[in-house]
């Protein structure tokens, strides 16, 4: 007897992508779908301010066309973070090399909540955005990746390129920072 549609597990990314392989369009949806917000999030506290949305498909893009070199030995979304950093990596020496500026717009804005909860929202993360520019863009993506996405240290340092111990001490000093950071202000 076969389990229903309602009590089958959870497909691995690894059974989806060789669903994908073998033609099914419908795995890859779901792997994009698994997979976006969280991309998302880590561009958005990396510092990108616009074309989230469009790092997010060149991640997936660049992903679908070398499938084939995903070997699983981390989980696919490290390896997505991975190429996704790399991408922004890209788009910022390319920004550097054309030396235009971009302005900064924010496009969070209350609209639920009362003048003061709005106040007090925007100062608090005004608190918190000043503390993660005090850390170094290392210690920064390795914070994010740790608190915002739950990533383990082996797989931090693979998104990184550094080694396990240095992805704890870049995490510790961070926390460090922005403790003292919060505390001062």
């Amino acid at each position: 007897m076969t389990p229903s549609p309602q009590s089958r597990p959870e497909e691995t990314d690894m059974e989806l992508i060789n669903r994908w392989k073998a033609g099914d369009s419908r795995a890859a949806t779901r792997l994009v779908g698994r997979h976006s917000q969280a991309l998302a999030r880590f561009a958005a506290s990396a510092g990108e301010r616009e074309g989230i949305e469009e790092l997010v498909q060149d991640t997936f893009v660049r992903a679908f066309a070398s499938l084939d070199s995903f070997r699983g030995e981390s989980s696919l979304r490290t390896w997505l973070f991975t190429i996704e950093r790399r991408l922004m990596l890209d788009r910022r020496r390319a920004e550097r090399r054309s030396r235009e500026t971009v302005p900064v717009q924010e496009s969070d804005h209350v609209s639920e909540y009362g003048a003061l909860d709005g106040l007090i929202a925007e100062e608090a993360q005004e608190r918190v955005r000043k503390s993660l520019d005090a850390l170094s863009p290392t210690q920064r993506e390795v914070f994010t990746l740790r608190v915002q996405q739950g990533l383990s240290y082996k797989e931090i340092a693979e998104v990184v390129g550094s080694t396990e111990g240095a992805a704890r001490v870049h995490y510790h000093n961070a926390i460090r920072t922005v403790k003292e950071f919060l505390r001062d202000e």
